[in-house]
């Protein structure tokens, strides 16, 4: 029983957290933290006072080598950590030398912040030292240590840097091979749930609206695990595979099998469910039990429920060759796969406001600028609060929306926060040896939660503040209303300077991300019209569906309910419609493989061209057209046969759909039906 309940919660954390990287990370942070204030307070039991200021930089660089530091490779990692606690005993040497001159250190603070910013021009080690300069100028200014202090206040960044490697590098390792192993568990794990909701859905006469929508969210999370398995698989420079003898590609082949099986199911089930006794087959993994069902190919070859069946089948043989896969990566490690080393060269740095990033380091300075005038103005203690939540609301965002998002999940994570650490701090007040492992496990939980929920991850980190404040005595009802007004503060200024100060428009972003996403599609067009075929089409599609990933990304600012635009509809009408071009793009990719009527393949392909033109130059002004009712013809897809031809047939049945005649009645967002097939 309990074996079982173990590969149960296995089975859930991958589900939830495919290859466990959110778990990885989210343990390399509590532990950097815990080995960190261990040794720095052993130091201080048995060599050297430390003070207060080294515990403070130990704990807050632990957390930004844990999360910030995204170089590849140890050594790197390494080299950047170093930078890092270089860059951040000299901001603390400066804050501490000009702590007389409170002006004049404030001044510097936005210097340091400006610098910051931009240097994420230079990458990921650009961005971790940035990371590292302005919170170690933060707690220097916080903790104000004299100049006499700083020997030993230097105690805490250089071990916080050196834990942190030991964690990460010999604790808590990178592996390529083990994520990959997990990844295609959360694959198959997936489909699984995919083949279960199937299941109940098995032998009716029509899945419901709701159904559907809960498959197409099934959909959507295998879609998320595909794509980041297959960043995984190691791939030649150029990205493409010569020849499926090679292992990698061979395996990338069953990945792309296995995903393009699964969604062919599903779009194939809403016009025709599937037998039960199918279903239950494939579950079962067990290919004699299909002949005594009825099920074969050659038994269903004419009824209704014929491609529904022969996609069920394909998926079957998809997951079994998953899981073979998977047996041979448990034995051997993917032995026979040799990693790829990095060989990208730098690309040249623009360093003028062209460039998204030195504008968000100009809006990032601004907003930093206002949050401390007004933090002043509530506290001069306390104001760096405000700074900090301006700072950070621009962080990983790609657009105003976006950045108003973080600023209300910031605020909302810090207001329940606070309610529920006040609650906390209070019922085990005086109970150190309660708080600090509660405190620990709410460390935990916040950087477990930070890729899902940037207001969860900040409601765990105002509990913890509240604990620590609890335990070191200061805590009071007037301390944390201060909190909330700073931080509110900040994420006001974020929000207004994002708006005012040049202002990345979420439609801007948008348009972007689609005029990516039609490139991606012309290209693997393009390709099939200069002969191209196999592995090479296989990675242009996948280009196509990591851009249908930053399009869904950047129109979640327009769905939003607090949105300025209420359209929520039309938006996911529109998504649904890439999304099924995007499938297609898929199967045409497979299935291409220079055919006998290529001439009628090239009408095709000029035809959805052309459509393209005419869409593309408009942006993101489909996701606000109004879409008529749909009207379904309950024809059956024929995917097993000239998947080529249909492929193209229906990337130009979504195209039209962007953009629907007056006098023509479109298709239901989110179904795919056939267009009826001339010669």
């Amino acid at each position: 029983m309990h074996l079982f309940s173990g590969f149960q919660f296995r089975d859930w954390l991958l589900a939830n957290d495919p290859a466990l990287s959110r778990l990885r990370m989210a343990s390399r942070v509590t532990l950097t933290i815990v080995f960190s204030f261990l040794v720095l307070l052993a130091i201080q039991m048995f060599i050297v006072p430390l003070p207060t200021a080294a515990f403070g930089l130990g704990i807050v660089l632990s957390i930004e080598g844990g999360v910030a530091v995204r170089d590849k490779g140890n050594a790197r990692q390494l080299v950047t950590r170093l930078f890092g606690c270089v860059a951040s005993l000299g901001v603390v040497a400066i804050a501490a030398g000009l702590e007389d001159r409170r002006f004049l250190s404030d001044l510097v603070f936005l210097v340091v912040i400006a610098l910051a910013s931009a240097g994420r021009v230079f990458g990921p080690r650009g961005f971790a030292i940035g990371m590292f300069a302005f919170t170690s100028y933060f707690m220097g200014s916080y903790f104000r240590p004299s100049l006499a202090e700083l020997p030993a206040v230097a105690i805490g960044p250089v071990v916080s840097v050196l834990v942190g490697h030991l964690v990460r590098a010999v604790l808590l390792p990178d592996d390529w091979r083990r994520d990959l192993l997990r990844s295609l568990e959360s694959v198959r794990g997936r489909i699984n749930q995919i083949l279960f909701k199937l299941a109940t859905l098995a032998g009716g006469a029509e899945i419901g609206e709701a159904d559907r929508q809960e498959l197409r969210q099934l959909e959507d999370r295998l879609k998320e695990v595909v794509l980041m398995a297959e960043t995984f698989i190691p791939r030649p420079a150029g990205g493409v595979f010569d020849a499926a003898a090679d292992p990698a590609a061979e395996l990338a082949i069953r990945l792309f099998d296995a995903h393009l099986a699964a969604e062919s199911a599903i779009v194939l089930s809403f016009q025709s469910p599937p037998p039960f006794a199918l279903v239950h087959a494939v579950i079962e993994a067990d290919a004699a039990e299909l002949a005594p069902y009825g099920v074969t190919a050659e038994a269903i070859k004419d009824e209704p429920q014929g491609e529904t069946v022969r996609a069920l089948l394909w998926l079957g043989e998809a997951r079994q060759q998953l899981t073979q896969a998977i047996g041979e990566g448990q034995a051997s490690g993917f032995a026979g796969i040799d990693a790829v080393k990095d060989t990208a060269q730098p690309e040249r740095i623009d360093f003028s406001f062209a460039n998204p990033l030195l504008r968000s380091a100009l809006q990032i300075t601004l907003a930093s600028a206002l949050a401390m005038g007004f933090g002043l103005l509530l506290s001069r203690d306390r104001w760096f609060w405000a700074v900090l939540a301006a700072f950070l609301v621009f962080t990983n965002t790609n657009s105003r929306g976006d950045t108003a998002m973080k600023a209300l999940s910031r605020s909302l994570g810090t207001v329940f926060g606070i309610a529920i650490g006040l609650l906390l701090a209070t019922l085990i007040s005086g109970e150190p040896d309660i708080a600090i492992p509660v405190a620990t496990v709410c460390i935990f939980l916040a950087f477990y939660f930070l890729q899902v929920s940037y207001a969860t991850m900040t409601f765990f980190i105002s509990i913890v503040l509240c604990l620590v404040y609890g335990m070191t005595g200061v805590l009071t009802l007037d301390l944390l209303q201060l909190r909330i007004g700073e931080t509110v503060i900040g994420a006001v200024a974020g929000t207004a300077v994002a708006f005012l100060v040049f202002p990345a428009r979420t439609r801007g972003a948008l348009d972007a991300a689609l005029a990516r996403w039609f490139q991606a599609l012309d290209e693997l067009l393009s390709a099939i019209g200069e002969g191209k075929s196999g592995f090479a089409l296989i990675a242009l599609s996948q280009k196509i569906d990591a851009c249908y990933r930053d399009v869904t990304v950047a129109a979640r600012p327009l769905g939003s309910s607090w949105s300025v635009v209420t359209r929520p509809g039309q938006i996911r009408q529109t998504l649904a419609i890439f999304l099924s071009c995007t499938y297609w793009a898929r199967i045409l990719a497979k299935s291409y493989a220079a055919p006998a009527d290529a001439d009628e393949l090239k009408r095709l392909i000029a035809s959805d061209l052309a459509l393209m033109k005419d869409a593309a130059p408009r942006g993101s002004t489909c996701f606000f057209i109004e879409r008529k009712a749909s009207r379904t013809t309950g024809r059956h897809l024929p995917l097993s046969r000239e998947g080529a031809r249909l492929g193209l047939e229906m990337i130009g049945s979504a195209l039209e759909r962007l953009y629907p005649q007056a006098d023509v009645l479109p298709f239901a967002p989110g179904e795919v039906i056939a267009r009826s097939k001339q010669g």
